[in-house]
């Protein structure tokens, strides 16, 4: 079998830098004990490499208060204790139609259970939302705007130091999402005017999955939602109000965080700058050549500006899932098919009533070649394909 061409980074990055794999081996073989909970050197080992990734990444983040850096199971994790600690009955929620469903759906139940009113903002044509569509929805109740920093489905960066300033003047909390971003392009605390950053680790910061995490803006407060262990004070019969123990419970995931600081290390060794070029210039050079393939259609990619490496297309005559069984069987090439876990986007782009798109995640170890090689793919799938009705795309 040829070798696999991976293109489903939008999903999980693989494989992980080799640098990842050897940490959480080694780390956890030498020091796999419970961190924080006793005074020993191993359990000191550990904790003290939980508390070294807790400052690179809230560094990372141009935080200013490590402890306010929590670790999570991933973004959607995050995501919830930030939505469901903000959020009250009687409370107003602003989000966008371009978030993923670890927003929507917390919002929805909140929305449908809890009292809550939820305004969306459509995005435009090109797949951007607009500052100024936050504004007009904003109300004394507001107490929390939601916004997906970068599409999963369509790659488009949103302008979020833009929609943070408007936030900030209004004393409104700003949650973004940066599943598709952090790793990729900056995600700045401070110069952004951002209040909480949910992440993921096994994304774009080549981590493994089962991390991630919250990091948390100074007198930006998040209600307990859960309770439990936290291995300090144990006397204490409620749970702890400082950070980071406010919304961590339970033993970490050691060899998770082991693995997420190799993989934060490998992108600051890079660069991130350089691996976002990298990226962007395989994702012109796909865009370019599929949507000279005639019966391609492209979803938001006329012009790649504030873009990261995500394309969705279909192919006239195909539904999104045969095109990507063929993609998988006839040329060995991993996609992600369907709706993405977004169906808002789909419902905008048109797509929702023919199941979804194809879609094409770029990462760093992607090359020319396989790029080339997914364009040809696609083009002789193209040739082949089945008349059926032409789907209506919309943007």
């Amino acid at each position: 079998m040829d070798k696999l061409i991976y293109l489903d980074y939008g999903a999980t990055s693989y494989p992980k830098p080799d640098e990842v794999y050897r940490q959480m081996d080694s780390f956890y073989r030498s020091y796999g004990v419970n961190p924080g909970r006793s005074g020993y050197d191993m359990c000191m080992m550990a904790g003290n490499m939980v508390e070294d990734t807790r400052k690179l990444m809230t560094e990372f983040f141009n935080g200013t208060d490590y402890n306010r850096l929590v670790f999570t199971l991933n973004a959607t994790d995050a995501l919830n204790l930030a939505i469901f600690g903000s959020l009250e009955k009687g409370d107003h929620a602003i989000t966008t139609t371009i978030e993923h469903n670890s927003v929507l759906r917390p919002l929805y139940h909140l929305e449908t259970r809890s009292g809550v009113e939820v305004d969306r903002i459509p995005f435009d044509s090109k797949g951007f939302v607009h500052p100024e569509d936050f504004a007009k929805k904003m109300k004394k109740n507001t107490r929390l705007v939601a916004v997906n920093h970068g599409s999963n489905v369509i790659g488009t960066v949103q302008p979020i130091a833009e929609i943070g300033a408007l936030c900030r003047q209004r004393g409104i909390p700003f949650l973004i999402d940066s599943s598709q971003t952090a790793g990729k392009i900056p995600v700045d605390l401070q110069a952004q005017h951002i209040d909480m950053i949910a992440f993921t680790g096994h994304k774009s910061l080549l981590g493994p999955m089962g991390t991630g995490g919250l990091c948390v803006r100074e007198g930006v407060e998040i209600r307990h939602t859960r309770a439990g262990g936290t291995g300090v004070r144990s006397a204490v019969k409620g749970h702890l109000d400082e950070y980071p123990y406010r919304l961590e419970y339970g033993t970490p995931n050691l060899p998770g965080i082991a693995g997420l600081n190799a993989g934060l290390k490998w992108i600051q060794e890079r660069g991130m700058h350089s691996i976002h070029e990298h990226e962007t210039r395989l994702l012109t050079k796909l865009r370019d050549g599929l949507r000279e393939i005639d019966g391609v259609t492209l979803y938001c990619q006329d012009d790649l500006t504030n873009h990261i490496a995500v394309l969705a297309f279909n192919i006239e005559g195909l539904e999104a899932m045969d095109t990507g069984t063929m993609l998988d069987v006839d040329y060995n090439i991993a996609c992600r098919t369907g709706l993405h876990c977004a169906p808002l986007v789909h419902e905008q782009i048109g797509t929702d009533k023919i199941h979804g798109a194809v879609r094409f995640g770029l990462g760093p170890h992607n090359t020319e070649e396989e790029i080339s090689t997914a364009i040809e793919a696609v083009r002789e799938i193209a040739k082949s394909r089945k008349k059926a009705p032409k789907a209506s795309a919309r943007a």
